[in-house]
């Protein structure tokens, strides 16, 4: 898994605005998405609710939900079926990856948002894009890669925050008739290929990584659930001395908090007692502005990102649905989840095709009529929370049960 926080001192990365670029990347991305990620087909719909939009000149804040590397690429895509191109809020570690890909992530019209702090450059840029109506603006609400396509992170306010300022500053603008629209998007990943290989390929790599006999005649639920509860047995017996009892729940809960827990008295004088995603941020936030001025000692510096190794462990840990699987045994729930472990075991995050990506535009959301945020609840968040996960819910039935044969041959691919 790449590093996704880092210490060096960090600049906003402002956007390209020229239409050269993104044109020209346009020509690759169905051959990138295929190469890198397995797509084999996108697939679009409602989508004559966005070039509506656009005909009439109005602003358009997209906000898909967030659980593959592929997404912001997919969103590509669609911008290229709407023939419009679009901005998109990247995480500022993104851009510290090299100097090729900051420089191509620019001129695919990404801007950088520095996730462990204020960042007020990258903010008055989304609002100045969305007040302008310059292109459609792309911002994952989730903030962070929840790696269950079927389920959906707690949503973060700035996405509210940023709708909001641009609304008001459109109040107050003379451009007749714009109105800035929120646009929920569920992007849903469908694997057609064969499931049992694909799934023993990275089975039979844990297994050898971590010096387990392999089992390549057991069903592959009962192969899964085994090698989940050895991977979990092995980090409470690293981590807490001894392998544990009870739920997935609890005992995830108790890793967690192991982890986190030491680290949130010494940094923090209220532990945030919220979710994990925002008590990782919080402790983010508190241990790396030292580590950017560079003025520690070498043991504090090494001290610090050993913290920060375990915050990041922990994020990962919590990554793992309760019942995700044994609620619903998808192919694409159990494809997943073992993509988890073997990225997890192995660092690396292999391709599997032929998968489709369907890509379902919810009911734009007219900021003119959102109510304000009261007694603390945000009815814009709640709407795009709402949309997103029904319309979620939805696309989950699309994916075949195990119990298919066709699952499992995939002989149902399209």
């Amino acid at each position: 898994m790449q590093p996704i926080v880092t210490d060096r001192a960090y600049e906003f990365v402002p956007p390209h605005t020229g239409n050269l670029w993104p044109s020209f990347f346009r020509l690759f991305l169905r051959l990138f998405v295929r190469r890198a990620f397995g797509i084999t087909r996108v697939e679009f719909r409602n989508i004559d609710r966005l070039r509506s939009l656009r005909r009439k000149g109005h602003s358009i804040l997209l906000t898909p939900n967030h659980c593959r590397l592929a997404d912001p690429v997919v969103m590509q895509i669609l911008a290229k079926e709407i023939s419009q191109h679009i901005y998109i809020m990247a995480s500022s570690h993104l851009f510290f990856r090299g100097k090729l890909l900051a420089w191509v992530l620019r001129r695919a019209g990404a801007f950088s948002v520095y996730r462990e702090g204020v960042d007020r450059p990258a903010v008055k840029m989304a609002i100045d894009i969305l007040t302008e109506a310059r292109r459609p603006l792309v911002i994952f609400p989730e903030g962070y890669l929840s790696q269950s396509n079927d389920r959906l992170n707690a949503l973060l306010p700035g996405v509210s925050l940023i709708a909001r300022a641009a609304a008001r500053n459109q109040s107050e603008s003379t451009v007749a008739n714009r109105k800035l629209f929120v646009v929920p998007v569920a992007i849903k990943y469908l694997f057609r290929g064969e499931l049992r290989s694909e799934l023993e390929s990275m089975l039979r790599e844990i297994e050898r990584q971590q010096g387990w006999p392999a089992q390549p005649g057991r069903d592959l639920l009962d192969r899964i659930y085994g090698v989940g509860e050895l991977l979990l047995a092995s980090k409470e017996r690293e981590l807490l001395g001894e392998q544990q009892g009870g739920e997935l729940a609890v005992r995830l809960g108790r890793l967690i908090d192991h982890l986190l827990g030491p680290i949130e008295k010494k940094w923090l004088a209220a532990p945030a007692e919220t979710s994990v995603a925002n008590r990782v941020k919080e402790l983010r936030r508190a241990i790396l502005p030292e580590m950017i001025r560079g003025n520690l000692a070498d043991d504090v510096r090494a001290e610090r990102w050993r913290q920060l190794e375990d915050v990041h462990l922990a994020q990962r840990l919590g990554l793992y649905p309760s019942q995700y699987i044994r609620s619903k045994p998808t192919v694409d729930r159990m494809l997943e989840t073992v993509h988890k472990f073997f990225e997890n075991v192995t660092g690396k995050e292999p391709p599997h095709r032929p998968t489709t990506a369907v890509v379902l535009v919810g009911e734009p959301i007219d900021m003119a009529t959102m109510a304000s945020r009261k007694d603390g609840e945000d009815p814009l968040l709640i709407e795009i929370d709402r949309q997103l996960t029904g319309m979620l819910s939805r696309l989950a039935e699309e994916s075949p049960m195990y119990c298919d044969p066709a699952a499992i041959t995939g002989s149902g691919s399209s």
